[in-house]
């Protein structure tokens, strides 16, 4: 009963079945095995056949059916050994059963470990998506689109994060990087992330935002151990695209990586915040209750921001060279986040060659322009925990010819 609900709680448990053909491989070898060791001469040995059953049934297959195959394979072996090749106690056929015996036992010790690998995997991603949820499709009056990566395929859980929700006071993002890995700083996104959601709901000043932030994050600190209360940091953005003024961007920055602008026509830059707060639970140093100035920006209809962590700005390629995402953008229209996305993590790892060696998290939201219909049937602002279904139909983009994500051609202004 345990055993069931532990199952139903982390489905990443199962093991996805393998194709019929694959899952009959391991009795091929077997059956083939045997019929060559019954029409050749004794001296012809296919051991190998009967030593790979037990190791291709434990990469594809349960590991009761591993179990299966190793019997089967070993029962095989012995008894061509005794009532075909006819062969003494200590001969070489009965050491290549004894082989055989070996790799069936290795075999349920690989399927076993699998096993525990899965579940650790599905532990992972629960917690992942418990801690992390990915936002709804539509925050306000924004399209949002998030994606995390992280540098290593075994770790799905660290120390980037993202928020966004729908206040009173208009749409409230957060991007941030807790300094340190593993459990402590997962333990430190809770924090932060549960932090945010009730403060951003309930104060109406973005500075005082920041400054709850940051005594959150040192009261937390002090109470844990693994939070590192005295050496841990966390660099962070928080953007607020004013219920009142959709035009217009808030951003208050703690030491993080400066946002990307996508202007309509396609022109990228860099959202420099002048006067950037010191990173969430470094403000005491300087004996202040928080840190920075909230600046204002304009955020025209059609144009889309881009939050990311420090993962995407200091990937680097096989010279160092680290990666510009405003270079990567420049020039690209996009009418929806997720090609954002998209394209930015595809170049990410052109750049990089696929190889990682941060996190990545990336945020990106889009201010639709009036009244466009983005082909479900759906404009202008929706429920305030509501989400827009990203399938459907793509709506045409105002610059025909075009295709979503490229550069367009020199001279192309429509």
């Amino acid at each position: 009963m345990r055993q069931a609900r532990r199952l139903q709680l982390f489905p990443e448990e199962r093991r996805a079945p393998a194709p019929r053909y694959l899952r009959l491989l391991p009795v091929g070898l077997v059956a083939l095995g045997t019929v060559l060791n019954l029409i050749t001469p004794p001296e012809a040995t296919f051991t190998p056949l009967f030593a790979a059953a037990p190791l291709v049934a434990a990469a594809l297959l349960s590991f009761r059916e591993t179990v299966i195959a190793a019997l089967v394979s070993t029962v095989s072996v012995v008894l061509l050994t005794i009532y075909v090749a006819h062969a003494p106690v200590f001969s070489d056929e009965m050491i290549r059963g004894l082989t055989v015996v070996t790799v069936s036992a290795f075999s349920l010790l690989v399927s076993r470990l699998n096993r525990q690998l899965a579940s650790a995997r599905g532990v992972a991603a629960a917690v992942q998506r418990a801690v992390l949820p990915a936002p709804p499709g539509r925050v306000g009056t924004l399209e949002v689109a998030a994606r995390y990566q992280a540098a290593r395929e075994d770790t799905l859980v660290g120390g980037d994060l993202y928020a966004a929700v729908e206040t009173p006071y208009g749409a409230r993002l957060l991007v941030g990087d807790v300094r340190g890995k593993g459990i402590g700083a997962t333990e430190a996104v809770t924090v932060i992330l549960g932090a945010f959601r009730e403060i951003a709901d309930t104060e109406p000043d973005l500075v005082r935002v920041g400054n709850r932030l940051e005594s959150a994050w040192r009261r937390e600190g002090g109470r844990r151990v693994g939070l590192d209360g005295v050496e841990g940091f966390t660099t962070a953005i928080v953007v607020e695209a004013p219920a009142d003024d959709p035009g217009v961007l808030r951003i208050l920055d703690f030491g993080h990586p400066p946002p990307v602008l996508l202007t309509p026509d396609g022109r990228a830059r860099y959202v420099e915040v002048r006067d950037p707060g010191l990173p969430l639970g470094l403000a005491g140093l300087v004996g202040s209750a928080g840190g920075g100035r909230v600046e204002e920006h304009g955020f025209p209809a059609g144009s889309s921001l881009v939050l990311y962590t420090d993962g995407v700005s200091e990937a680097r390629d096989r010279g160092g060279g680290f990666y510009d995402p405003v270079r990567a953008l420049d020039g690209r229209r996009f009418s929806r986040p997720r090609r954002v996305l998209d394209v930015l993590f595809s170049d990410i790892a052109a750049h990089t060659d696929g190889v990682v060696q941060d996190d990545i998290a990336v945020l990106a939201v889009r201010r639709p322009v009036p009244g466009e219909d983005r082909g479900d049937g759906r404009s202008g602002r929706q429920g305030r925990r509501g989400g827009v279904s990203e399938k459907g139909p793509e709506r045409s983009a105002p610059w025909v010819g075009v295709t979503e994500g490229e550069r367009p051609a020199a001279g192309d202004n429509n």
